[in-house]
């Protein structure tokens, strides 16, 4: 079974697809990857999820990832006075460190952090912008702030600081400790939440190791600042469009999302668009028109994936938002108009010899019309040399590390299969053959191309290709 597209799907899983029953309509309609929430849900319910899924690979035969992603520090006021507050634009409110049930001249925030890094001149959002304070004053345990935007300030609502680094680790207890029990599992992905600078990646990679690839969402105006750093230390990105959207104008996200993309192809490192990206269908059956041309404008990207939250994990219509965004890719990498946007979007790159074997492969593939690519790779990079290309090929990618196969569900292009180590060139040439022929990407007589690295095993020695007649 392989998929009639290129660009992958990530559900999130939640109340409405936990069930195995579910999980297997959803995987066949399209997902590759699961998103396991941490945000809600016990560790017993994602213990049950995780068992389902892989039962679901054993009985499928095919890889499938899962991803968790952390919950991260939310920064949110206490209790105020009747649950809450009504604030009038251009009224002064008052912010305190501690306290509960307070006024408007008494609205508890507790996060010293927050008191710590702000100064006047700098936003406060609440409950994702819907009211917008500017600081006036600070105190060491008080804020004097202005309403820019008013409306209602509720109980235990977020908190966001666009453009201000809070001196607070991505990381909290809770985190930690869902952390060791996702990665205990063997989850494939870790998403970290809220990451604000570089060091915030390193310190999660000092916990997870090479456990599982870490997938750095970006979601703070401070990110944006350090990109080039934090895509380089991380093994996968997440536009979180959601909290991003907060932060920095809603005209600038479609320009961001851009840059994120290609900043993440020029660095081959897998690059996921999400959020809200098919809404409505949490209550419709089908997504307005804007929300399929915003798919297919991260198509157009070059997204390795495209990612469904709210509705695969409490919509109403969770089968069919995959079977849609399926449709919606197909459609759009089908398209005429496609291939030439795609191959104008192609980062320039300072050539190294693993990078120039892997372009040259993809590029000989096309010019000899070869029925398929295929990788072998143990560490999935000589695969993701590739997928930079972005080929009108299919690709398959074979590794004899199952985490690899598994992470792969996640790399634009990747058609992954587990196989044994590779001991020889003949055996390579013919275990590709028979891989092409197997999975139904070659018949007999037709051409495929075969890039690996030599000695064999050896990560990130792309140097070898072979066009073999199958």
């Amino acid at each position: 079974m392989h998929r009639s597209r290129r660009a992958k799907i990530v559900a999130t899983v939640g109340p409405a697809s936990a069930s195995p029953d579910m999980l297997e309509q959803l995987f066949l309609a399209g997902v590759d990857t699961f998103r396991l929430n941490f945000s809600h849900g016990s560790h017993e319910d994602h213990a049950k999820v995780h068992a389902a899924i892989r039962a679901l690979e054993q009985k499928t035969g095919r890889p499938i990832g899962i991803l968790m992603d952390l919950q991260g520090p939310k920064i949110r006021v206490g209790t105020v006075r009747d649950g809450k507050l009504n604030v009038a634009t251009g009224e002064t409110i008052r912010f305190v460190l501690q306290g509960a049930d307070g006024g408007k001249d008494a609205i508890p925030l507790p996060h010293p952090e927050i008191f710590a890094a702000v100064a006047p001149g700098h936003d406060l959002l609440i409950d994702d912008g819907r009211v917008r304070v500017r600081v006036t004053g600070i105190g060491d345990d008080y804020i004097e702030a202005k309403a820019v935007v008013g409306g209602a300030i509720s109980n235990r609502k977020g908190v966001n600081l666009p453009g201000t680094i809070l001196d607070v680790s991505p990381l909290t207890k809770k985190d930690r400790a869902d952390l060791e029990f996702g990665l205990s599992l063997g989850v494939d992905w870790v998403a970290l939440s809220f990451v604000q600078k570089p060091s915030d990646v390193l310190e999660a990679k000092g916990l997870i190791g090479d456990r599982a690839g870490l997938v750095s969402k970006i979601e703070k105006p401070s990110a944006l600042e350090k990109i080039d750093d934090i895509v380089r230390l991380s093994d996968a990105i997440m536009v979180a469009r959601g909290d991003l959207g907060v932060e920095i104008p809603h005209e600038d996200v479609p320009g961001r999302q851009k840059e994120l993309v290609r900043a993440c192809r020029h660095a081959v490192k897998p690059v996921i668009v999400a959020t809200q990206m098919l809404d409505s269908m949490v209550a419709a059956p089908t997504p307005t028109r804007a929300e399929a041309s915003d798919v297919a404008t991260a198509i157009y990207d070059g997204a390795d994936a495209v990612m469904l939250s709210a509705e695969s994990a409490a919509g109403e219509f969770p089968r069919e938002a995959v079977e849609m965004m399926d449709r919606i890719i197909r459609a759009t990498e089908s398209h005429g108009l496609y291939r030439s946007i795609v191959e104008a979007s192609e980062p320039q790159v300072e050539e190294t010899p693993p990078h120039a074997v892997a372009s040259a492969a993809a590029g000989l593939a096309q010019a000899i019309h070869a029925a398929a690519i295929v990788a072998f790779t143990s560490s999935g990079t000589t695969a993701a040399r590739i997928a930079r290309k972005r080929p009108a090929l299919p690709m398959l990618a074979m590794t004899p590390d199952r985490a690899v196969c598994r992470r792969l569900c996640l790399l634009w292009g990747a058609h992954s299969i587990l196989s044994d180590e590779v001991g020889s060139y003949e055996e390579m040439v013919a275990r590709a053959m028979a891989a092409c022929v197997d999975e139904n990407f070659a018949t007999k007589g037709q051409q495929i191309v075969v890039v690996s690295g030599i000695p064999f095993g050896q990560t990130g020695s792309t140097n070898n290709i072979r066009v073999v007649a199958v």
